[in-house]
């Protein structure tokens, strides 16, 4: 685990505050093996994706998670793969982080209700398609970036259920009244899951962009921050997750204890989305979601 320095670049968006209270509060997980065998080999100038097909393979969730993402609506292209390999060549190297990253994400939280966990992970894993989905119509936003950050910004939610007994009630409350969750962490508990789930990025040793973007992602000024404070790549981010979010509880009829209409609206002015381009990308996000 690494340690925490508060003087730290990559950790300057916390307060002292912010890193007691949760190091007091929580254990951040360690990263596992495979995360950071997975990275070491991704991070290299030329990624042997053969190297990385081993890792996926030997894991039965992991490959299952690779052939339902390369037959997904962000990925789908002629007939369906069968094969790891064939799903690894689809998605490329990029990808298969994602897929490493997702997977682990699942085994870092035991002792909750399975029917729980597996609800919550099936929608962040509905929010990462859909997020990319939203990416990939915007120039200069990964998609596989986008996947990952929506995949990652909500991951200290299951944390904070197992460490706090009223949390579960919290965060049902909150959905009931229309109330963002965020607000409702504040109002109980001692720390967030925005700033819990960046301190688990930092020590998984995935890129400060990413925990930046976590960090930041619930904050009412977040597009109105200076570069230095929240750079345009970490608020792209933010702004197709936001738009993912918001669409999905939208078309499902859902409390968007989230986002909210002001957080939307912002990210739809950030990216330049006309009302016309809502509806159209709407139209997309409920055809993903059917076929999810």
């Amino acid at each position: 685990m690494r340690n925490f320095d508060i003087n730290d670049p990559e950790t300057s968006a916390l307060t002292p505050e912010d890193l007691k209270k949760v190091l007091s509060s929580i254990d951040i997980p360690v990263c596992p093996v495979v995360v950071t065998q997975a990275l070491a080999e991704a991070l290299k100038d030329e990624p042997d994706l053969r190297i990385l097909a081993k890792l996926v393979a030997t894991d039965p969730s992991m490959s299952a998670a690779a052939l339902k993402l390369a037959n997904s609506a962000l990925y789908r292209s002629g007939t369906p793969v069968t094969s790891v390999r064939h799903a690894l060549d689809r998605l490329g190297t990029k990808s298969v982080v994602c897929i490493v990253v997702a997977v682990a994400l699942r085994s870092t939280v035991e002792g909750l209700p399975a029917a729980w966990l597996n609800d919550f992970w099936q929608r962040a894993t509905q929010v990462a398609v859909i997020s990319a989905l939203v990416a990939r119509r915007q120039f200069g936003i990964s998609q596989d970036a986008a996947y990952t950050f929506a995949l990652f910004h909500n991951a200290a939610i299951p944390m904070m259920m197992k460490r706090f007994a009223d949390y579960g009630k919290v965060l049902e409350a909150a959905k009931a009244d229309g109330r963002l969750l965020v607000d409702a962490e504040i109002a109980f508990f001692p720390c967030t899951h925005p700033i819990v789930g960046s301190l688990m990025v930092r020590n998984w040793g995935l890129p400060s962009t990413l925990g930046l973007a976590i960090r930041f992602h619930h904050e009412a000024d977040a597009y109105e921050l200076p570069d230095q404070t929240l750079p345009g790549s970490a608020l792209s981010l933010i702004a197709v997750t936001h738009v993912a979010e918001h669409l999905i509880a939208r078309i499902r009829e859902e409390s968007d204890y989230e986002v909210g209409a002001e957080l939307f609206d912002k990210a739809l002015a950030f990216m330049g989305i006309s009302d016309a381009e809502v509806d159209e990308l709407q139209q997309r996000v409920e055809t993903a979601l059917a076929e999810a």
